[in-house]
């Protein structure tokens, strides 16, 4: 049986959709329908149900799906193998990200996995902070990035930068926020991230060291751009990285609240058992690399200024 029909039979199973799943796999649909109806013939089952949704699996195609996931699995690692054996660097390893690409070098670090290491290949999927390092150590993620103190021993830790927050406001609240009276700051609605997160942890520490509850009036977010939008948009006050507040303030969007700065520090992550790792080792250095060009590349700028 070829393999290219087991690819059809998945794609079509996940995405439940002719015309996207032809996408995917770069065919007509045509040609994806005649793959699906050769696979049923060879195999005299039923596998597909048409419905007004698009494509819903049969009872048999729910049990084979599992294994014909399990069959490209073993398909991808047998040519993983091969490579390893010729001296490549081969494989896929499940990378998590924290903040904004752009901040993380993360179009950097993919580029430069397909230039040096095109058999690798980085499945990357956004995190909270708190949540990569758990995935880190439960084994669902292989790497992440990781923003907060460096983590303990059993984790390998790449330091990139050091990271400024700083407390934004929505730009209408200054006429009741005048002065820096911390009691002020923490009656007001605040945007936070889940506990799990070192930025709700930085938001906490922050509001204890000046002998502060957390504030009880919040609304929760997980990711970057959409705090930043809540601020901008006047629902809440929250911790904004220093470049992104002063973005907004310069937009006219949103104040920079006080003089207060909390630092942070942005990581990348595996577990130490696995550092020296072919595929964990090659990350490493891409990551490494990228950050050491961008570097480079923001003096030449600011030399050239």
């Amino acid at each position: 049986m070829e393999l290219y029909l087991i690819r059809a039979f998945v794609a079509v199973a996940e995405l439940g959709h002719l015309t996207r799943a032809a996408e995917r796999l770069h065919v007509s649909q045509p040609a994806l329908s005649g793959q699906i109806k050769a696979l049923e013939s060879q195999l005299e089952l039923k596998l597909f149900e048409r419905a007004p949704s698009g494509m819903v699996l049969t009872a048999a195609g729910r049990q084979l799906l599992p294994r014909a996931l399990e069959a490209l699995a073993a398909a991808d690692e047998f040519r993983h193998a091969a490579a390893r054996l010729s001296g490549q660097v081969a494989g896929t390893l499940r990378v998590g990200t924290v903040s904004d690409p752009q901040s993380v070098r993360l179009g950097r670090v993919l580029a430069a996995a397909m230039r040096v290491h095109p058999r690798l290949e980085l499945v990357v999927s956004r995190q909270v902070s708190g949540e990569a390092l758990e995935g880190v150590r439960n084994g669902s993620l292989d790497a992440s990035y990781y923003f907060g103190d460096r983590p303990a021993e059993d984790v390998a830790a790449l330091e990139l930068r050091k990271i400024i927050y700083r407390i934004a406001v929505p730009a209408n609240w200054t006429h009741h926020l005048a002065g820096n009276e911390w009691s002020t700051i923490a009656s007001v609605p605040w945007v936070l991230t889940p506990q799990i997160s070192t930025y709700h942890m930085l938001v906490t520490d922050m509001f204890a060291r000046h002998g502060l509850p957390l504030p009880s009036r919040f609304v929760e977010a997980d990711d970057e751009s959409v705090i930043s939008n809540l601020v901008a948009s006047g629902v809440g006050a929250s911790l904004l990285r220093e470049e992104v507040a002063i973005e907004l303030e310069r937009a006219g969007s949103a104040k920079i609240w006080g003089t207060t700065r909390v630092a942070s520090t942005l990581w990348f992550i595996a577990l130490a058992s696995r550092r020296d790792d072919p595929l964990i080792k090659a990350t490493f250095d891409l990551v490494l690399e990228s950050w050491q060009a961008e570097a480079a590349h923001e003096r030449d700028i600011a030399a050239a200024a």
